[in-house]
This record gives structure tokens, sequence and C-alpha cells, in this order.
């Protein structure tokens, strides 16, 4: 399948059924809006789930593991070899947000999309999806980080995972990812997209020095000077700087919207894939939920360029999908009292009312 087939599969959100969820609501026997963005978010599932009926469901995360090359310039503090103990800690269950999952109901999915080493210390708990379109991408520095053939083909296995997961039964899907120096290649194409320059929008990721946040901005703008993408073009901009991690993302988002399965937005690398998304396919915008705010200075910028709130301003910059996962237990907050708080006609007082 190309990518001109899976974008023909998108269709718009059905508002009717959002509209309805809405007044269910408005009914509910409390203050009008109360529950903010946890009512917005279940109005917004109703559309895209084409149903005011919304109840809990199956709940996925789904970690893009991949390696960068441009780890050679000495933009990171840990070097390659973590993404795939990280990576196989995942397969364990042994990771922040494989514990985080547990508490919030999520089974965990991780992916080897790119990671350069083989990995010979997986788990059972949570088995690895081996989906390698390479060992990790080249350095951009020196030459384009991927083929556009590889983008492609990483932005196929992102959309085959949801489609597999939508024939499982699953309901919702978290975004995460794993790789050293991704926050690296985010930042590069989040500086193209959003037409900034990099050092407005490029943080210290896992822990830089000053010297070393010196060193990565540096890194960035020179490789979008030599690589030169089109800034108009995801996917020029994706396989010239960007990573496998992200272009599997950007296929999740792809996959949520034609499979009718609300996509939640993690942090910077999440983000940054979901502009791509929308980039290619503004209809996707529709099937994204923003989860927390990332403490990374392009986290703000994306969400706004996406026109989505965070749910969630708890100085989170973790990543591997550890924001979307804190806000499942709030959507299950939010739908538990959709479903069955008692209205004002059921217990006989008057409604609210809108008021100017």
């Amino acid at each position: 399948m190309n990518l001109e087939e899976i974008i023909c599969q998108i269709q718009e959100t059905d508002k009717r059924a959002g509209e309805i969820a809405r007044k269910r609501w408005n009914s509910i026997a409390k203050p009008l809006h109360s529950l903010g963005l946890l009512e917005e978010i279940t109005v917004q599932m109703a559309a895209v789930k084409r149903t005011a009926d919304i109840r809990p469901g199956k709940k996925a995360l789904v970690v893009m593991c991949g390696d960068n090359g441009i780890v050679e310039e000495g933009v990171t503090q840990t070097g390659q070899e973590v993404t795939a103990v990280v990576t196989e800690n995942f397969t364990k269950g042994d990771t922040c947000s494989c514990i985080m999952a547990e508490l919030a109901g999520a089974d965990v999915f991780p992916v080897d999309i790119g990671v350069a080493k083989s990995l010979d210390y997986c788990g059972s708990k949570y088995p690895l999806i081996s989906r390698n379109i390479a060992r990790g991408t080249k350095n951009f520095l020196k030459e384009p980080a991927m083929t556009k053939e590889e983008a492609i083909k990483a932005i196929t296995v992102g959309f085959e995972i949801v489609k597999d997961l939508k024939n499982k039964g699953y309901e919702v899907i978290a975004t995460g990812e794993m790789g050293i120096g991704n926050t690296t290649t985010s930042s590069a194409v989040a500086s193209l997209l959003l037409d900034k320059d990099p050092r407005l929008l490029t943080g210290k990721g896992a822990g830089l020095s000053k010297e070393g946040l010196e060193r990565k901005i540096q890194v960035i703008a020179q490789g979008i000077a030599e690589r030169k993408p089109d800034k108009n073009n995801v996917l020029d901009v994706l396989s010239k700087v960007g990573g496998l991690d992200i272009a599997g993302l950007l296929g999740v988002y792809l996959g949520g919207a034609a499979f009718l399965i609300p996509v939640i937005v993690d942090g910077l690398i999440s983000a940054t894939a979901a502009l791509c998304a929308v980039k290619l396919c503004p209809a996707v915008k529709e099937y994204m939920i923003a989860s927390h705010l990332s403490e990374e200075p392009a986290g703000k910028m994306l969400l706004e360029a996406l026109g989505l709130e965070p749910a969630i301003q708890a100085k989170m910059c973790l990543g591997e999908g550890s924001g979307a996962l804190a806000l499942l237990p709030l959507l299950d907050m939010g739908l538990a009292v959709y479903n069955r708080m008692s209205t004002f006609e059921e217990i006989k007082i008057q409604e609210y009312k809108e008021l100017s």
C-alpha cells in the first residue's frame, strides 16, 4: 500500500455524534463544562468513533524504537547502545512507561523500527514487534538520514500496526518512542515545519550541559544547511534530517484516523510526528488528543501549530509515552462520569443554562 492509498482512507470525524455527546454532558447533574477538557475529549472521541456511546475499552501504547546516526556528532549525553538496552527493557516491562502502563490498564507494544544493535535479550511480557527498516539512520550532518523509500516503509509500519490493533479490539492508542538522539532529529524536523530558528526550539534532551546544547544547536543548523530539505515537503524533511521513529509514529496517526481510533500525542518526538501527519493530511488532526505540555522548548510551539490543548501540565519530558499514559486514567474518570452520572431530569431538579 502506498502513501496515497493510506491517505485516501481517511475521512473527517462525525461532528453529529460529537454534538450528541455534548448534549449528554450538558444534561448531567453538575455545573456546565465543569470537567473541562475531559468533557471535550469525550465529545471528540464520540466524533472519532461516530457514536455517542463511548465507554472505556482496550488501551495500547505503541513505542517506536530506533537509532539516529547524528549521535556521532556528540549531541547526546549517552551512547547509541542505550537504545537497544531500553528497547529490551520494554519487552521485560522494566521501564517507567511500562510501570505506568500497567497502572493505566494499557498493553505495551514495543516496535524495533530501526535499532542499530541486534536485540538478543528481549523478554516475553511485551513481545517485540520486529519491523527493522535499517540499523539506525545515517548521520544527517554528512548525508541524508534515510531514503524516501525507507521513510515510507516506516510510515507503513505504523499504519499496519494500528490496523492490527484495531482487529484486536483496541479502542485508544498512546504514542511513545525510544531512541538516543531523537530530540535532535525532532528539533531539526520541527524547526523546518514550524519555519523557526533551531535555537528557539532546541532543548537539552536527556540532560545536556550548556556546551552540549550549543553543540546540538550548531549540528542541527549545519545539518539543515547541508541537506537543504524542502520545508513544504514532509517526506523530504523526514528523509533528510528525521528519524525512523518519527516516521513510524506518523504512520500510527494516519492509522488512527483511517481505523477510527483516537491517538494520544505524547511529548516532543510524538508531537513532531503528529505535525508531520497533519501536514500530509489535515483531517488527521481531529483524531489526535494532546496529553501534556512537554518541557522541551518546541513542545508548546508544536501543540499550538496543531491547534491542540494539552490536558496535563506536569513539567514532564521523559518521552517513551509517559505523558500519554498519564492521561489514560483521567479519560477513564471522565468516561465514568459521562456514562454513570444522573441527569437533571432524572433527579428532578432544574438544569443549568448557558449564560452570556
